[in-house]
């Protein structure tokens, strides 16, 4: 292995092809020894828990000094509630179905040949990811359970955290009798090794960056490797004319609060004017720590909320802010979200099952919810174990990602014998 003062493009040249050959044996790893890898994973990390939340600790107090905002705090911060949130979710993905060698479809042309569409990995997953080191855990063990290799790129402010947990992972690989370059994790800080990944065609299958607005712009618009992601998480949440007061209320406070710096959580919440009760939600926003900016109308019913502007309604805070409008209905509600949603995610609150299915038809996003919080958008809440990140594109997949998401597919012919006239 090279160090870490080699030149980051020879560095992730290196890491590229041990990546490519810890891929093809893992292409072909049966289901079983690759749960056994990330059960024993689960195991070193709650072994670990005393090492794992010391060098946590050690990234909260330099984050705290250079100054980070809450919200990357917020992200950054293990406990040992959340180590065991790491811990279960590996444990998750071990349960969960093989996608490698599903048969998608089949069929018999005119022609007589017998075709096969079958699920393979993808190959080489680099991901890029800021602050969160439940990342390093999530995203190595999905790759590596749908057949993939994994190269990560954490972030300087959890470089500790993210060392310790993939410590772990190694772990877990070796002692299932994987190869250690199943999850290898990027041994330098230097961001010219971010650039490296960006241009590490034919090494590199896809680039899943998962971070801040400007981090993904710049994957974005650097990569030669096709990426999988999504730029913000502006989502909205409509409470219709038709909504249940006590449910609209619990639904917005918990879509906003549950936690801010989450890119699930809500940024602006829509009012149908025709909603009988908008004080008691508006009360019970501002009541649980958040600031409230709202349009004239929303300030006429709760007094201690302050002045939108039009910059707000493009605004992704990661903060107890929320921009809140009254509108003039459901054809109002869908014009505002189509104007400012990033495509991520989106919810409708009422008890109006023909609005919620107008709603959800219309509403162009990755995910559209019905009278339920914008943060269940996680992939393990879906059921996926977890996700190696959500995308608001429209080619290969949308959502959360998981394991089919990190597989393709390839055709299989049985001719029989025949040739094309």
């Amino acid at each position: 292995m090279l160090d870490t003062t080699t030149n980051p493009t020879d560095l992730i040249t290196d890491m590229g092809k041990r990546a490519r050959k810890a891929a093809a044996i893992l292409a072909r790893t049966p289901a079983a020894q690759k749960a056994n890898a990330l059960n024993a994973a689960a195991a070193a990390l709650r072994e670990d828990a005393a090492a794992i939340l010391d060098a946590n600790a050690k990234d909260l107090a330099a984050g705290r000094d250079k100054g980070l905002a809450n919200a990357m705090l917020d992200r950054l911060a293990l406990d040992e509630a959340r180590l065991e949130g790491i811990a279960s979710a590996l444990e998750a993905v071990a349960g969960l179905p093989d996608p490698v060698g599903d048969v998608i479809d089949q069929s018999t042309p005119a022609n007589g040949l017998k075709l096969k569409r079958v699920r393979v990995p993808l190959g080489v997953v680099g991901i890029i990811y800021e602050s969160r080191p439940n990342v390093t855990a999530d995203a190595g063990a999905l790759a590596m359970m749908a057949g993939n290799a994994a190269i990560l790129r954490g972030g300087t402010e959890a470089v500790h955290s993210n060392r310790a947990i993939h410590a772990a992972l190694v772990r877990g690989l070796e002692s299932a009798g994987l190869p250690a370059d199943a999850v290898q994790l990027v041994p330098t800080q230097d961001r010219a090794a971010v650039g490296a990944m960006l241009k590490a065609d034919g090494l590199i299958d896809i680039i899943v960056p998962r971070g801040g607005k400007s981090l993904v712009a710049r994957v974005q618009k650097e990569a030669r490797v096709p990426v999988l992601a999504h730029l913000d998480g502006i989502c909205h949440t409509y409470i219709d004319g038709a909504a249940d007061a006590d449910m609209a209320r619990d639904i917005a406070v918990n879509a906003k609060m549950r936690r801010t710096g989450v890119c699930g959580a809500t940024e602006t919440l829509l009012i149908d004017k025709a909603f009988a009760d908008p004080a008691p939600v508006l009360a019970a926003i501002v009541d649980a720590g958040c600031e409230v900016r709202g349009d004239a109308g929303v300030r006429s019913i709760e007094p201690r909320a302050k002045p939108v502007n039009e910059d707000d309604w493009d605004t992704e805070y990661l903060e107890p802010i929320l921009s809140v409008r009254l509108v003039d209905g459901l054809e109002d509600a869908i014009d505002h979200i189509a104007r400012h949603s990033s495509h991520h995610t989106d919810a409708i609150i009422t008890e109006d099952a023909d609005r919620a299915a107008e709603f959800q038809a219309r509403v162009d996003s990755a995910i559209v919810m019905w009278n339920a919080s914008t943060q269940f958008a996680d992939g393990g809440e879906f059921g996926l174990g977890a996700e190696i990140g959500i995308s608001t594109g429209r080619l290969h997949a949308r959502g959360p990602v998981a394991l089919e998401g990190l597989t393709t597919y390839k055709w299989l012919v049985d001719g029989g014998g025949r040739t094309r006239a």
